[in-house]
Order: C-alpha cells, then sequence, then structure tokens
C-alpha cells in the first residue's frame, strides 16, 4: 500500500454536509458523483495530499444507508492507493484478511476498488484503490 488515498465519511444529508466540510476546508468539493453499483452519491475535497469522500445513499438498501441504521454519522472507511489491485489481493487473502469482492470493482473518482471486511480488520472498512489508466 502506497498511502492513504481517502477517508469515506457515511452521511444523511450530501447538501447539508457539503457546506460543514465546505466551510471547514474553505473551499467547495472538486467532485460529485453517482456510483449506480453501490448505490450512493459521493462528493470529493482535496485535503493536502489526500482526500474526503462524503457518501450518501441512494437507495435504502445500499451499504451506507445499512451502515447509517446502525451508526451515526461519521467515518465509514479509510482507502489506500495500491500499485496493483489484484497482486495486493492476493497479499492480504494469503494474510488471513477476508475481503467483500473476489475481483475489484469500478468504484467513485475512477478507481477499481475493493474492501476488506472490518471483522479481519480490528472493525475497520478498508477499501483499496487503484487508478484506471486512461484509454
Amino acid at each position: 500500500m502506497k498511502q492513504i488515498e481517502h477517508i469515506g465519511i457515511a452521511v444523511k444529508d450530501i447538501q447539508a454536509s457539503e457546506k460543514v466540510f465546505s466551510a471547514l476546508f474553505g473551499q467547495k468539493p472538486y467532485k460529485y458523483e453517482t456510483v449506480g453499483s453501490e448505490m450512493v452519491t459521493t462528493c470529493f475535497y482535496q485535503a493536502g495530499p489526500n482526500k474526503i469522500e462524503l457518501l450518501e445513499a441512494t437507495d435504502e438498501d445500499s451499504p451506507i444507508a445499512r451502515y447509517l441504521s446502525k451508526n451515526k454519522e461519521g467515518i465509514h472507511h479509510i482507502a489506500f492507493e495500491v500499485d496493483d489491485i489484484h497482486k495486493e489481493m492476493e497479499r492480504l487473502k494469503a494474510e488471513g484478511f477476508q475481503l467483500l469482492q473476489d475481483v475489484p470493482k469500478k468504484g467513485a473518482d475512477n478507481k477499481m476498488v475493493c474492501f476488506v471486511h472490518p471483522k479481519s480488520a480490528n472493525g475497520i472498512l478498508i477499501e483499496l484503490c487503484q487508478e484506471i489508466p486512461e484509454s
């Protein structure tokens, strides 16, 4: 793993949360994106070399909606940038980590992603991110 790529924060209302985080960072988000496969709307802020991702559920059956039904708004996951997501997934499986996907999937912000189950990572949801090369 190279570095923290972003920290994901689950929010109930992305518009209201955008006002808070825009004031906090002194800037507007640089990107909004809906990820249909995850049933989520995201917005991203640049914070130094890292990013903050706000996540709002677009469906009551989405992972974010389920998370918020059991937890308060707040940090949902920590994402790490990797050079080769397939190799990193194999390495983590060999180390005994439980992955939530067998193959990476397309995520927000032009990334291939895979999640590590919190039960195998001290209760923290970890996301692996690899930039999708431009064609």
